[in-house]
């Protein structure tokens, strides 16, 4: 790696601690803070099943770290073949409705 590739490499770390200190994360900033793909976050919001603002005129979606913390160590053993089943379930529902 090169000097140039240092700097931008570091830069990126930098980047990713500090949006670590944000008090409101969005879809992005949540996928690279706790892991999770972003497409378990919009089947976990699309279920309700993670804390979220709730701003109807606001199409994008918010999350509070700090209720987000509180969450994951509370409920972070949601298996991915059980949040799949809510989500088929939900979506029949919703199609005989």
């Amino acid at each position: 790696m090169n000097e140039q590739e240092n700097v931008v490499a570091l830069l990126e770390d930098i980047k990713a601690l500090l949006s670590q200190n944000k008090k409101v994360l969005n879809v992005e900033d949540l996928s690279q803070y706790t892991g999770l793909s972003k497409s378990k976050i919009y089947k976990l919001t699309h279920l309700r099943l993670i804390p979220m603002g709730n701003n109807k005129h606001i199409r994008q979606k918010f999350f509070d770290k700090d209720a987000i913390d509180e969450w994951l160590m509370g409920n972070s053993e949601l298996l991915d073949d059980q949040l799949e089943h809510e989500f088929n379930r939900q979506l029949l529902k919703k199609g005989k409705s």
